[in-house]
């Protein structure tokens, strides 16, 4: 079964898409006049010309794709990024340059990856003792080295 999202997309780019058949991940396109080049550590707000109703209890991830991070030390400031269901405005992506290299990313390149993802919602019932685990309290490597 397949989710059906309403989406405009003002970019001369094709919608989000899946890669391959397995992927979770549909790749974003930058939509932009005229390249725009990051200096090393420089960050900025990439448009993508999307806009996207999503229905009730889902979210939209954005996420860095691997190969920019990895090739180019391009990757996303905040990650995953969150697209609420209430949200209308334009999908943007905040890449940041990690490389100590001048970066420069051109229209229709594709810059990051967005997950469409459901989600609960939480009602908070508060108590006194919480119900004990063998793991208990501990956390940050309590489970060891390896």
């Amino acid at each position: 079964m397949e989710l059906q999202v309403q989406i405009i997309n003002k970019s001369p780019h094709e919608l989000p898409a899946y890669q391959t058949h397995g992927s979770s991940g549909m790749d974003l396109r930058a939509w932009l006049p005229e390249p725009v080049t990051l200096a090393p550590m420089a960050r900025k707000l990439i448009p993508t010309g999307l806009y996207m109703a999503l229905p009730q209890g889902f979210e939209a991830q954005i996420r860095p794709r691997s190969g920019l991070a990895i090739k180019r030390g391009l990757t996303l400031i905040n990650t995953p990024g969150t697209i609420d269901s209430d949200y209308r405005g334009e999908v943007m992506v905040p890449i940041v340059n990690l490389s100590t290299e001048e970066q420069t990313i051109t229209d229709g390149e594709r810059i990051a990856q967005m997950i469409v993802a459901k989600y609960e919602t939480v009602q908070w019932t508060n108590v006194e003792v919480l119900e004990d685990t063998a793991r208990g309290a501990g956390g940050f490597g309590h489970s060891g080295s390896n």
